[in-house]
């Protein structure tokens, strides 16, 4: 049960630009574009319960996850306990505060900040169909909305369940490693709030509490080429050209027309700052081991290589790929799609498709890199037995967090509609989504 959705709703396509035309949805249905095939919208089965049932689980499992202890480490009868939170504090103690506060945001904070907010709207929503609230939206709860869709892409609670898994892994055959309740709860977190995300559409949210207002010189079969209108990021709505660098219509969040020069330089500059982020991040160790008194530190190769002498094959492999290959594969991909962007004058639309999938491969995978800072950080708060044996980060960590970081933002900033450089009239593309 939801609002119906109102008669000749446009949508801009994110990643093409095309002007298209969306479908009355049922349960399970989704609108893909019909030029490049990007989700528009989509409609799960029980929209407004499942959203509320999963959100709800997460946060009790989150609460759980910071309650208990996490795990342990023993070596020759002596014990080391950690919680969730003391992974982040003692990269502080360590003077790396930078990475203790990424921890804690990308992880908990930010998270919890999410299934809240969602909790909110959804059950707003919910009343609202049910007549049981007013329709009104006011300014702060448009822009606390805005805020969730803005922090999805920096949840990584997937991301650090691998690494923790490749740091017991890691240290398995060193001590003895035991699993306390927040572990387990950690697991379950991880699941219901990766499921929680994939059931939030912005475009059926907002459908809940405002309708899209038509713009009468926009039609379907436009696109960002026909000069005549702005799509919003955050609800979809189509607003006047006249309201470059001014606020949605709808949603209130500020507008940025189509720019690709403007968009093109500030993607460069984060990517070439990343680019500069990862050569300290590979020359420097990325942390320190002391053993019996004697410390040695390591690069992302040399963990690569010694977990290979140790015939942990899979573990090295999943570090090479995740904290080597996969940082330098998105910058040259990066750069590949910059230049031919930076040139492009005119491309078919079978052209335009393909370095579409390549950027979405490379920003789907870029948070992946994170994978060796939580397994740091997890190696730190647990491996602290004086000089018996201990674990301190090393100055690569903070570069390498800052290439993973300044890739995702340069990607983010990247607008792929400028491989689309041909007025849709010269293409065959239909005029509505298509309906699944």
């Amino acid at each position: 049960m939801g609002k119906p959705q109102e008669p000749d709703t446009l949508v801009g396509c994110e990643e093409c630009g095309l002007v298209v035309e969306l479908p009355t949805l049922k349960d399970g249905e989704k609108a893909t574009c019909p030029r490049c095939d990007h989700t528009l919208a989509k409609r799960i089965a029980l929209p407004f319960q499942r959203p509320l049932s999963y959100g709800v689980a997460s946060l009790v499992m989150l609460v759980a996850s910071i309650s208990f202890p996490f795990m342990s480490f023993s070596v020759k009868g002596i014990k080391q306990e950690i919680t969730l939170m003391h992974a982040a504090e003692m990269l502080s103690v360590f003077q790396n505060s930078l990475l203790a506060l990424l921890l804690l945001l990308t992880v908990l904070i930010l998270p919890a900040t999410y299934l809240i907010s969602l909790l909110y709207f959804y059950f707003r929503a919910w009343t609202l169909v049910m007549g049981r609230s007013s329709n009104a939206i006011s300014a702060t709860e448009k822009r606390l909305c805005r805020l969730m869709l803005r922090i999805e892409p920096w949840l990584m609670v997937d991301v650090f369940l691998i690494g923790v898994l490749v740091s017991l892994i890691k240290i398995a055959s060193l001590a003895d490693i035991g699993l306390g309740m927040s572990f387990w709860a950690f697991c379950i977190y991880t699941v219901l709030v990766v499921k929680c995300v994939s059931m939030v559409d912005p475009t059926w949210l907002w459908m809940q509490f405002l309708p899209m207002e038509r713009l009468p010189q926009v039609k379907a079969g436009d696109s960002h080429l026909s000069d005549n209108h702005i799509s919003c990021h955050y609800c979809g709505q189509l607003n006047a050209i006249d309201q470059d660098g001014k606020r949605c219509v709808r949603c209130h969040g500020k507008l940025h027309g189509y720019h690709p020069q403007a968009m093109l330089q500030r993607s460069w500059a984060l990517l070439i700052a990343a680019t500069i982020f990862f050569i300290p991040a590979n020359l420097y160790p990325m942390m320190y081991t002391v053993s019996l008194g004697n410390s040695e530190g390591s690069t992302i190769l040399e963990g690569v290589v010694l977990l290979w002498q140790l015939k942990s094959y899979p573990i090295a492999a999943v570090i090479f790929f995740a904290s080597i290959l996969i940082p330098l594969a998105k910058i040259f991909a990066l750069i590949w799609l910059y230049s031919h962007a930076q040139k492009a004058t005119s491309m078919d639309d079978m052209k335009a498709i393909k370095k579409l999938k390549l950027y979405r491969m490379t920003e789907f995978i870029g948070r992946w890199s994170m994978i060796d800072i939580f397994v740091v950080a997890i190696l730190v708060a647990l491996v602290q037995l004086q000089n018996l044996m201990a674990i301190y980060p090393g100055p690569a960590a903070l570069s390498f967090a800052g290439v993973v970081l300044l890739t995702m933002l340069s990607a983010m900033s990247f607008d792929p509609r400028v491989f689309w450089t041909k007025q849709e009239s010269d293409t065959n593309s239909s005029q509505n989504a298509v309906n699944h």
